[in-house]
């Protein structure tokens, strides 16, 4: 068959989408935990114009940032921080609004209460479980401060409210029949954040021996793993939580998301790879020694993604002026997720994924399925690099 141009490959997802009902995107279900936090999204002041709130250049790359840094070492520095927005955040929460604004039916589980009550929803987060079929706060909100630049951004987490989430907790809070309905009725099973939830891997192996078993057998049904920058994690760990994916992955197929330092570091812990190799082959790598049903890598510039039987990359729609860059990871593996359980080839939930997250990071918002149509038909260039 010969080779879909990148526009080929845009339009007929497009058509994919614009085929569907709302009835059978809802019917695309997903269940989703389980951490939370609330992001306060930051601009670091270069220099001011004025003393008016916004009147000021910011600094606009990490490295000018780093310079900075670096060049009060001995010294001191007063750095302003720009609060810009606070809004509800986490890998979980993410993926999940990213979901259940293309109308998927969504269940989400996870530390979004508020301090001084915890299984009540903080106020931050009652827009996302507005969007969501259902919500429940097994905890407090942890916190990040993120730090956003043109090039990137740097999260300065606060994660301990969420370090006290494990299998028991929340099979105490939660039960085994609720947990076991909502996996039952999922397509999509997702639990992210193992590098700043200690108890990620109790989880998946609460899900490997008390509940997956219990389902009915649905091909259709996937799970979804997102590890977050595992650089703060040993080898030994990350070599450990590949092994229990594997594990997992006999008893359902798995996903594992990966933006590319992310995929360069688990390659260069699995040993397979080169340094510097691009990302479908890093995909290909990963998957096959993982033993996975699939492997995604999204760089900022595109998407790759591997199974057993295909490999694709997707030159996505880059922007250099982001509204927002925290959550567009997140925000691409819920299309490319929502996207490849709707029954779209491997290119197509490429460029759902990339369309979802470049509609978010232009916008600040997350798309519905009428934005995101629209986005694949007038799919911005992509960038040289």
């Amino acid at each position: 068959m010969a080779q879909r141009t990148r526009q080929e490959i845009t339009e007929s997802a497009a058509d994919r989408l614009a085929s569907l009902s709302a009835e059978q995107i809802a019917d695309c279900r997903a269940f989703v935990g389980f951490d939370g936090f609330i992001d306060t999204i930051i601009r670091v002041v270069d220099h001011r114009h004025s003393m008016e709130r916004t009147d000021f250049e910011p600094i606009s790359s990490i490295s000018q940032f780093a310079e900075r840094c670096a060049a009060s070492a001995g010294k001191s520095a007063n750095i302003e921080l720009h609060t810009v927005d606070r809004r509800f955040g986490g890998n979980g929460p993410l993926l999940a609004g990213a979901m259940a604004s293309l109308g998927s039916a969504v269940t989400f589980i996870g530390s979004i209460g508020r301090v001084e009550a915890p299984d009540q929803i903080d106020p931050v987060y009652r827009p996302f479980a507005d969007l969501c079929e259902r919500v429940v706060s097994i905890g407090p909100a942890a916190a990040t401060d993120a730090l956003e630049f043109d090039d990137g951004k740097i999260m300065l987490g606060k994660p301990d409210n969420v370090q006290c989430v494990t299998w028991q907790s929340i099979k105490d809070r939660v039960g085994m029949e609720s947990l076991c309905h909502s996996a039952e009725s999922a397509t999509t099973i997702a639990v992210v954040n193992w590098v700043l939830m200690q108890g990620v891997e109790s989880i998946w192996r609460g899900l490997m021996e008390e509940v997956l078993p219990r389902l009915s057998p649905n091909p259709n049904r996937r799970m979804f793993v997102d590890l977050s920058d595992p650089a703060k994690r040993s080898d030994r760990d990350i070599a450990r939580a590949m092994g229990v994916l594997s594990d997992l992955n006999t008893q359902i197929p798995v996903t594992l998301g990966l933006n590319l330092a992310e995929a360069q570091r688990i390659a260069a812990v699995l040993g397979v790879g080169r340094p510097r190799e691009n990302a479908q082959a890093l995909a290909r790598s990963i998957r096959e020694r993982v033993d996975l049903e699939c492997c995604a890598v999204h760089p900022r510039h595109g998407a790759a993604a591997a199974t057993a039987t295909a490999s694709a990359w997707f030159d996505g729609p880059f922007t250099e002026s982001p509204r927002i860059s925290t959550g567009a990871g997140d925000h691409f593996n819920g299309g490319f997720v929502l996207a490849r359980g709707l029954g779209l080839d491997l290119e197509q939930a490429l460029a759902v994924g990339c369309a979802t997250s470049g509609v978010y990071v232009r916008e600040a918002a997350s798309p519905d399925w009428s934005r995101l149509e629209r986005f694949l038909r007038a799919m911005p260039a992509p960038q040289n690099r």
